[in-house]
């Protein structure tokens, strides 16, 4: 199938959203009408700039309110729309897409509905153009695509088809019935795909208006509908049409590459072998675990961070053999202090100050894990290896930060190659800690959506149900990424609250990354014995009165947690112990102990840390 983009989709000026419609990949574009309307030049410069662009617009749009008005009012709406065809004659397209009414005087009386749907349609056919009928899931009588349908067989005229749009369909709780069983391929005008978060279905135009999101990002069964057009044997354009508060403020080269992202793992997705790309590329990524995370620091920038490490007893084992750069090492935690002056992550430290600049994944095939992030359009990396070192391969990550892929299973680890040991330290047992658990990942609004389904359509990771955290100042959202195993955990956060702590976040670090990093261990108690407490989060004495009623603890198991500010959770899995550190330059460092395959993380704790948080900063 061919792809577009709906400009209405992405922020900017009608010039600069055809450019990252072309920048991304898209073959076509549905001009909305107000993108044209306040566009300085003509329809025919437009249709120029999409030729230079190597973009064919595909449709004019929207027209609005067509059928069952009144007579004189429907004498003007025939008038109106016969201008606008001449401006889709300037503009070099052939289609125009119109909405079910949805006005108050709008009549019910279907053989006139249709019979006002064929006169357009006629008119249409001298203009040698095609229109499309779209139900709107607020129309005022018809409002699923089922009725659209029927009107548009009503009319029964070859220039007049159906405008099928997912989030209409789905949003009303629309089956595939009528699509696979009745509509044929050539009497479907224009297909546009849209994804949102189930909702209640009360007000259907603020929902659309303001929660629509790209294909993979939400949870209506899209892949479902284009699966069953596929098997119709339809080939013409998925256009995305996406109305989304977010998506209108961000930048919109990034959100027209996340667009062609979803279609081209919508097409990965109802491919004839399920999950294989081009060349035979299996679609899902084998990221197996963490290998490491790597900190961008500078001078004596990062003395805070490297004490507050020490103290959950991580000690520099290694030093890179060419490069400012050190590593800390416990368990199987790699955590690498970047201070080389001319690299990517001086580069992050001069925007973001000390902060996690990359993370490291270990796969079982670094090329195929490659060739999967370059077909949904990841950024690569080229790094700046010395001679005998170790290349590893990059590609951009979240915002401005860089996901590192590192072969395991040859036998060496990275810092076998590229580190020498530093004689006489024994560090790596440190307090127990052993692996990483998981990464908090805190970015802004805007990239909520786009940072799950870079996980999801990469990595193949899951996106678990978005959840919410009560902050003192507001909600925080928080929705999940892992890998198939749950060696990978990348808890996603955003607030529209101002002064929550992930704004807070977002403010000192001047934009997204991380914010949290998540060390387990097998028993948290040695390890808070172990380790110096300075640094921990202090938690109140009413948060143990409580835990204790409700959970009926014992009493010197208690004791024991208020002394080192330990937190706990049980669920029917089994218990959840962990406590903090005190946040040192925004980020903050967590330890936990699973027991018997608890798999939450404490979200019933997070509004007690919350709150110490917002406390600690404002100390």
């Amino acid at each position: 199938m061919k792809t577009a983009l709906a400009t209405v989709s992405i922020s900017g000026t009608l010039r600069e959203k055809m450019e990252a419609a072309s920048k991304a990949g898209f073959q076509g574009v549905e001009i909305f009408e107000n993108d044209l309307t306040q566009y300085s030049g003509s329809p025919s410069d437009v249709s120029k700039m999409a030729r230079d662009l190597g973009l064919e617009i595909i449709a004019l749009q929207p027209f609005r309110d067509m059928e069952g008005n009144p007579r004189d009012i429907q004498k003007k709406r025939i008038e109106m729309l016969k201008r606008k065809m001449q401006v889709a004659h300037e503009l070099g397209t052939n289609r125009l897409l119109m909405c079910c009414n949805v006005q108050p005087y709008a009549s019910p009386d279907r053989d006139l509905c249709a019979a006002d749907l064929r006169d357009l349609a006629e008119i249409a056919a001298s203009e040698e153009l095609i229109l499309g009928y779209e139900a709107l899931a607020w129309g005022r009588h018809i409002a699923d695509y089922d009725d659209a349908w029927d009107l548009v067989q009503r009319a029964d005229h070859p220039s007049l088809g159906i405008n099928l749009d997912t989030f209409h369909m789905f949003s009303r709780g629309n089956t595939l019935d009528c699509l696979r069983d009745e509509i044929p391929v050539d009497k479907i005008a224009l297909v546009q795909v849209a994804d949102a978060p189930i909702m209640p279905r009360t007000d259907y135009l603020t929902y659309s208006r303001h929660s629509r999101c790209f294909p993979g990002q939400g949870d209506m069964p899209v892949v479902e509908f284009v699966q069953v057009l596929k098997d119709k044997g339809f080939d013409d354009y998925l256009s995305h049409e996406i109305f989304n508060d977010e998506f209108r403020s961000s930048d919109p080269v990034a959100k027209a590459i996340d667009g062609m992202r979803s279609l081209i793992w919508l097409d990965d997705q109802t491919a004839p072998k399920h999950g294989i790309v081009k060349d035979d590329i299996d679609a899902t990524a084998s990221i197996i675990d963490v290998e490491f995370i790597e900190f961008a620091v500078e001078g004596s920038s990062g003395d805070e961070l490297i004490k507050t490490l020490s103290q959950l007893g991580f000690a520099e084992t290694h030093k890179h053999v060419s490069k400012n750069v050190s590593l800390m090492r416990q368990g199987d935690i790699n955590l690498i202090l970047n201070k080389e002056p001319r690299s990517q992550a001086h580069e992050y430290h001069e925007k973001h100050g000390v902060s996690v600049c990359a993370l490291g994944f270990a796969t079982e095939n670094v090329k195929h894990t490659l060739d999967v992030a370059e077909h949904y359009k990841a950024e690569r990396f080229e790094n700046q290896a010395g001679p005998g070192e170790l290349n590893i391969p990059a590609i951009r990550g979240v915002a401005d930060s860089l996901v590192y892929l590192v072969n395991r299973g040859t036998g060496y680890r990275f810092f076998d190659v590229d580190f020498k040991s530093i004689n006489g330290v024994q560090g790596e047992q440190g307090v127990g800690l052993e692996r990483i658990d998981h990464i908090g990942q805190t970015v802004a609004n805007v990239d909520f959506l786009s940072t799950g389904f870079f996980y999801k359509s990469l990595f193949g990771f899951d996106i678990e149900p978005s959840q919410d955290l009560p902050d003192i100042h507001g909600l925080v959202v928080s929705r999940t990424a892992t890998n198939k195993d749950k060696t990978v955990r990348i808890p996603i956060n955003m607030t529209n609250a101002r002064s929550a702590s992930a704004e807070r976040f977002l403010t000192q670090t001047r934009g997204s990354g991380v914010q949290q990093v998540a060390f387990a261990c097998k028993d948290i108690f040695v390890a808070a014995k172990n380790m110096d407490q300075e640094k921990v989060l202090t938690i109140p004495n009413n948060y143990y009165r409580d835990i204790g009623a409700r959970f009926d603890l014992p009493e010197k198991l208690l004791m024991s947690m208020k002394a080192h500010n330990i937190l706990y959770d049980r669920n029917d899995q089994g218990e959840f112990f962990h406590f903090y550190t005190e946040q040192i330059h925004g980020v903050f460092f967590e330890v936990v102990q699973r027991v018997a395959g608890y798999d939450n993380y404490g979200e019933a704790n997070a509004f007690v840390r919350l709150a110490a948080q917002a406390e600690q900063g404002e100390n």
